[in-house]
């Protein structure tokens, strides 16, 4: 029989799962301190006992413990596959994952059980990530209505800020952040459009990060813009996201957006240094603060004085408007939609019986369940648009394309002569309201990134009557490892991650395993 230490227990009970990043969850697994079983095992128990309150967590993966179990055979044999090798990680519910449905926290897909996982998830078994289970979303990533609450799916119900349970956690990867701020994983993958990682990771006081389009393949995910969407990490520190992000890169032949193979090949984590801001020039985003609020601007400002004292220096940016993309974006997203959901739902299996955009509306319209607090009426916009091929599209999309990358980032950058822009990411999560849908969430940092299909990094940047504010670091394309030596030297003269304090956050082993929601 194995022993307790070699199962792992004593060393669990030793760490705060709450507040454990993978970088420190890794050097206990290299270090035979821990095994995978007894961490994926302590997170299940957390999750059991926690995800009640917040919704975080749609469905445990019933094959993470033989794959913790793999993940230990392979340590004790010498052949491990990395540092992520049996590190548990949550995965938002509109990426494919053999074997498991992948919802987009709709019940028409609800038996929407695919063969083959998504690309990137793939690339992450590869390095020996556990997938953990299912992260709780904005249903259909937050494009069904304008009129949506963030965080609501008709399958994992309403996801929860953590730091204060009558707060948003904003969307749409609104599982993936609460979950990782509440300790019922180290890190968890999200998807972006425009703000779906970056917001949520805002609010819930963790570490976003929205790579360039093409670094990380979008097969197997349910798609909304072929132009703007990317997966990216969710983890509390910087140096846990580099290594998410470097297990996660790499293109394939299905997405039609690729990057370049050197990019596909950057060691992240040795771009991170504690100096990196020493000698910057940083450019102040002043464009879009006038869309804080006062106390947001108050958190920044001190942000910007540990900036400055840590080396760097720092220029107003203020000669670019950001409302011309916004005119265009939504068309863009709209037609987009259309044929990227028609593509993927053609593909679904058999027993998925909405095979197109049209069959979802009527589906909605035939489950009171789906339409309980919001409608769909950015569906029904999506449903009239005419294809790919339509001229008034094809014109919006180069128009943004233009506007936010060479004549927008790019532009700024060179004429400047700066590295990156930063501002807050968002302000403090606002009051739920499954009545009125979403209020309070103003448009923050990440149209311009997004637009252009250049990344962006969110790091926490202090707290606003208790509720965490991020800051945003935006560069060029590629300029991922830049960034993330940029944000990791903010982490460390910054406020880190302070964990929420409405649960305990000591793990007790002897909680009931949580049963499977579907």
């Amino acid at each position: 029989m194995r022993s307790r230490r070699a199962l792992g227990v004593d060393a669990v009970r030793a760490i705060d799962l709450g507040t454990a990043t993978v970088p420190q969850l890794a050097a206990a697994l290299a270090g035979r301190r821990l095994s995978a079983r007894a961490l994926v095992r302590g997170y299940a128990a957390r999750i059991g006992r926690i995800n009640p309150k917040i919704c975080a967590v749609i469905a445990l993966n019933p094959h993470a413990m033989a794959e913790a179990d793999a993940a230990d055979a392979r340590r004790a044999a010498g052949t491990t596959l990395g540092p992520l090798d049996g590190m548990p990680v949550l995965v938002k519910d509109n990426i494919d994952i053999a074997g498991l449905p992948t919802t987009a926290g709709s019940l028409a897909l609800a038996r929407n059980v695919r063969t083959m996982s998504a690309t990137l998830i793939r690339n992450l078994r590869s390095a020996g990530v556990v997938i953990l289970g299912r992260a709780n979303l904005s249903e259909w990533a937050n494009i069904r209505s304008a009129h949506s609450v963030s965080g609501w799916s008709a399958v994992g119900g309403l996801t929860r800020n953590p730091y204060m349970l009558d707060r948003t956690a904003c969307g749409s990867s609104s599982g993936s952040a609460a979950a990782v701020a509440a300790g019922l994983a180290p890190a968890a993958i999200g998807t972006e459009t425009d703000g779906s990682i970056g917001c949520p990771a805002a609010m819930n006081g963790v570490v976003g990060v929205k790579p360039t389009v093409g670094l990380i393949s979008r097969a197997g995910i349910i798609p909304i813009s072929r132009t703007q969407d990317t997966p990216g990490p969710i983890a509390h520190s910087v140096r846990g996201a580099a290594l998410l992000l470097a297990a996660m890169a790499g293109s394939d032949a299905a997405d039609p957006a690729t990057a370049p193979a050197d990019s596909q090949r950057t060691d992240y984590l040795a771009a991170l240094t504690p100096g990196a801001l020493a000698g910057i020039r940083l450019g102040i985003a002043t464009f879009l603060l006038e869309s804080f609020s006062p106390k947001t601007l108050a958190v920044f400002e001190r942000a910007l004085t540990r900036i400055r004292a840590a080396g760097a220096t720092l220029v107003d940016v203020a000669d670019y408007r950001c409302e011309p993309l916004e005119k265009n974006e939504l068309h863009v997203l709209l037609t987009e939609l259309k044929a990227g959901m028609n593509e993927y739902l053609a593909a679904a299996p058999p027993a998925v019986k909405t095979r197109t955009l049209a069959d979802v509306i009527a589906f909605n319209d035939s489950h009171p369940r789906e339409l309980r607090w919001f409608g769909q009426s950015l569906f029904l916009r999506a449903e009239r648009t005419s294809g790919l091929t339509d001229r008034a599209y094809l014109r919006a999309r180069a128009t943004n394309l233009r506007r936010a990358g060479p004549e927008g980032i790019d532009r700024l950058l060179a004429e400047h002569r700066i590295a990156a822009l930063i501002c807050p990411t968002q302000d403090p999560a606002a009051v739920l309201d499954l009545v009125n849908g979403d209020r309070g969430i103003g448009a923050g940092s990440s149209t311009l990134p997004a637009v252009a299909g250049y990344p962006y990094i969110t790091v926490p940047m202090g707290q606003v009557e208790g509720l965490p504010v991020g800051l945003s670091f935006i560069g060029p394309q590629w300029s991922e490892a830049r960034l993330l030596a940029l944000a990791y030297a903010f982490e460390q003269i910054g406020p880190g991650f302070r964990p929420p304090t409405f649960a305990p956050n000591v793990l007790s082993l002897r909680s009931p395993p949580p049963r499977r929601k579907r």
